[in-house]
């Protein structure tokens, strides 16, 4: 691990969903506490909004407002300062695209079916330079049946959303290349980073299987793949979970370089700072956001500044 690791805050429950802001805060959900909450290097930690379920992946839209991706709540294994997830909440009812507004924490649901489809779990989000939102539902898996989860897209304003990719074996991560010309998804349980070819807004090349699409590459069985982000140079760095760290993916031959993290859960990444150099990483079993320098500057996301 990098000697330059920080722990930023601590206490948190289940953190993910990290977004870097210009002003040096970062804006992170606790999908435990079910909440949108950030930090700020001048006044520590907050919470933004109440969001209720279970808020999973975030993003900055078009408009400056933080969409949410809401899985509908875990029960969770709670104990020896480790927090787990471990199936659906009891009062589980469906997942949901929310909006927040960061001037006034006002909370909005967009959307919570697609069609006559509900929206099982949501789990993370990008949006293209048009401003319409990718995401991807990683599905419940229950006691005696798996609900498969699939690839979405929708509008900010919450007009219309259509079924890019279904079924598809736990998709979680979700990003785009600088070019928008590829979908990355990391899946969670086959432990693969896959790519679509992008042919419109919304739209990618055919495909079909639980394990559709292109493999970039696979991480080795006790790595579980969760969200992700891009550098600038095209590498995709992955969460990961089992043995804890960010897998950093080369998009053309699909090696891999792992960076270990002080948590078996480091699930998500993002960059910022002035040379988009730090990254901030959720440590979401032991409740802790993290900065760290890393090597090659991170890809600017759409709306960064929004």
């Amino acid at each position: 691990m990098d000697d330059g690791l920080i722990e930023l805050t601590n206490g948190l429950q289940f953190p993910e969903g990290p977004i870097a802001r210009p002003d040096g805060s970062v804006i992170f959900v606790e999908i435990a506490r079910g909440t949108l909450s950030q930090w700020h290097p001048q006044t520590g930690y907050s919470v933004i909004a109440d969001l209720g379920g279970g808020p999973n992946g975030a993003a900055i839209g078009p408009d400056g407002g933080v969409y949410v991706c809401n899985n509908g709540g875990f029960s969770w294994l709670d104990g020896a300062d480790l927090m787990m997830p471990i199936g659906p909440a009891t009062d589980y009812k469906s997942g949901s695209i929310q909006r927040v507004d960061l001037s006034t924490g006002e909370v909005a649901t967009l959307y919570t079916h697609v069609g006559e489809n509900a929206l099982s779990g949501p789990n993370d989000i990008v949006f293209d330079r048009n401003g319409g939102m990718w995401f991807t539902d990683l599905g419940q898996v229950r006691a005696r049946d798996v609900n498969h989860g699939g690839v979405y897209y929708a509008k900010a304003d919450g007009s219309a959303i259509h079924e890019v990719v279904h079924p598809m074996h736990s998709p979680n991560g979700i990003g785009l290349s600088a070019d928008e010309k590829t979908l990355y998804v990391a899946q969670t349980v086959p432990r693969l980073l896959t790519r679509f070819e992008i042919t419109g807004p919304g739209e990618v090349a055919p495909t079909t299987g639980l394990n559709p699409g292109t493999a970039v590459g696979a991480q080795a069985p006790e790595h579980l793949l969760d969200s992700l982000a891009l550098q600038s140079d095209g590498a995709i760095c992955v969460g990961t979970i089992g043995t804890g760290g960010i897998s950093t993916f080369d998009a053309a031959s699909g090696d891999i370089i792992f960076t270990p993290m002080p948590d078996m859960a480091a699930t998500n990444i993002c960059f910022g700072g002035p040379d988009f150099k730090t990254a901030y990483i959720t440590c979401s079993t032991t409740g802790t956001l993290i900065s760290m320098p890393w090597p090659v500057a991170g890809h600017t996301l759409n709306f960064y500044d929004a």
